[in-house]
């Protein structure tokens, strides 16, 4: 019968920390799958519990039922689990300080990073909240969180885009909607969110981060901006931040460090990484000394020496070890876990429904309707590109010269790039919103319309052409 051995290991001297390497511990050991190998250490480095299984433990990781992604009471959600079978927890959001969380995810090509970022996705759906996402991978990293989900549905989150347009203007608008929220709150008196009342929690997610912060990005500077401001201000008006990235260099993100301090005191998940990366992450204090991780291999399964004699000898694939990673803020940070196994087995022809069902039925959760004036078209309308972005950053006008007064500077297609947009106190003035054109075609007739009705006198107004649920959308919040 197959055995799990577990054995506590203390260091020998006070003071002294233990390090292993785990290739040289598993030699010892005679095992020859680094895999079935689980080694976890004390906070103070000082104490060690190595457990040794027959097999590997997280070759195989089943979701039983996606009711397992809902958040708990303690705002934590549900995501994998460790070797010991115990459950690897991301918390969203904390009730005991009434705030939202800082969330990144780290993994190098081919570590699992989409398949991770769709189970946090699709476990923010379930759990009520609001989000938006930027796919800077084009759409590629997490398609069926646009994807349709039954009659009139319009996706699996509040708005998505995939360009680096797009994700600015959406930071533009979360940042709005958490000064929209500020005010209302100390009008009110509270110092501290209260999930659902009566307004949804609120995550900006930004994929492959790094493209939207490395050296030369063109927004570079704009984007930390916010994603700081958001990241500082946020966490008690209930607007979380969470940036996916590939493990190249800390450098990558933003070169700040003011953000990368920010995130260490977020939740913080590594799948496979790089050395470099690794070597920034201890020396940046992103884990705590003395904690050592072991490096999580591309391939699991025993590999042994073949005599080029062996005729006999078959040369099988190994499994991959996608998934796996360290939950850096969870309650085993030091021990492997693996994201739950989730989608077809093989890949699929567009969207892979077992995904789709991933994110269950029904509308993504929306951002309260009372910051839909103040944020106005870009989110209203779903707007993606230079659409969305001078939907939010509204162009300075030329004076004579060519010039605008705002120090903005003209493309070589003429179009112009606004101004740098560091927010004031007060928001910029914003063009006509869609509710703005809706009311004035409700205003124009004393007759009833209906949505088709309107859409189409909307569409005749001479703006930009809008869709049906668009329409519907807005007057929804007219209607309330």
């Amino acid at each position: 019968m197959s055995k799990i051995y577990e054995l506590t290991v203390e260091a020998v001297e006070a003071g002294d920390i233990i390090t292993y390497h785990p290739m040289k511990l598993a030699n010892a050991l005679r095992i020859k799958d680094v895999n079935r190998l689980a080694v976890e250490t004390s906070v103070m480095g000082d104490k060690a519990l190595v457990t040794i299984y027959p097999h590997d433990p997280l070759a195989r990781v089943i979701l039983a039922d996606p009711q397992m992604l809902v958040m708990d009471e303690r705002g934590r959600v549900w995501i994998g689990r460790y070797h010991n079978g115990r459950p690897s927890l991301l918390r969203l959001y904390d009730p005991a300080s009434g705030s939202a969380q800082r969330l990144l995810l780290f993994g190098t090509t081919g570590a699992g990073k989409s398949t991770a970022g769709q189970i946090i996705l699709a476990a923010m759906k379930r759990s009520g909240i609001a989000v938006l996402y930027a796919d800077l991978k084009g759409g590629q990293s997490a398609p069926e969180a646009y994807g349709q989900t039954g009659p009139g549905a319009d996706g699996n989150v509040a708005w998505r885009v995939t360009t680096q347009e797009g994700t600015m203007a959406q930071l533009r608008t979360t940042w709005l909607t958490m000064m929209d929220r500020q005010e209302r709150y100390a009008r009110l008196g509270r110092s501290k969110f209260l999930r659902d009342r009566p307004d949804p929690l609120l995550y900006q997610i930004v994929d492959e981060a790094n493209r939207l912060l490395e050296k030369g990005a063109p927004y570079r500077d704009e984007a930390t901006f916010y994603i700081k401001d958001i990241g500082r201000t946020g966490r008690s008006l209930g607007v979380g931040i969470g940036l996916f990235a590939q493990a190249g260099h800390l450098e990558e993100m933003g070169g700040s460090d003011t953000l990368r301090a920010m995130l260490k005191e977020g939740e913080v998940i590594l799948l496979r990484w790089t050395s470099s990366m690794m070597k920034q992450l201890v020396t940046d204090g992103l884990l705590p000394a003395g904690q050592v991780l072991a490096p999580i291999p591309k391939y699991a399964g025993e590999v042994d020496l073949v005599s080029q004699f062996d005729e006999e000898h078959t040369d099988d694939d190994r499994p991959g070890t996608q998934g796996t990673a360290y939950n850096v803020n969870g309650r085993y940070p030091t021990s492997k876990m693996r994201f739950w196994n989730i989608g077809s087995d093989m890949p699929t022809e567009g969207l892979d429904p077992m995904v789709l069902d991933l994110y269950g039925p029904g509308a993504p959760p929306e951002i309260e309707q009372d910051a839909w004036d103040l944020i106005g078209d870009a989110y209203c309308q779903r707007l993606d590109g230079m659409e969305a972005y001078r939907a939010v950053f509204p162009e300075p006008e030329e004076d004579e010269d060519g010039e605008d007064g705002g120090g903005g500077k003209k493309k070589g297609g003429g179009a112009k790039t606004a101004a740098s947009p560091v927010p004031a106190s007060q928001p910029k003035p914003r063009a006509r919103t869609l509710r703005d054109r809706i009311q004035a075609v409700l205003d124009a007739h004393d007759d009833p319309l209906d949505a088709l009705q309107i859409l189409e006198l909307v569409n005749a107004d001479g703006g930009r052409e809008v869709k049906l649920g668009s329409v519907r959308n807005t007057l929804t919040a007219i209607r309330n």
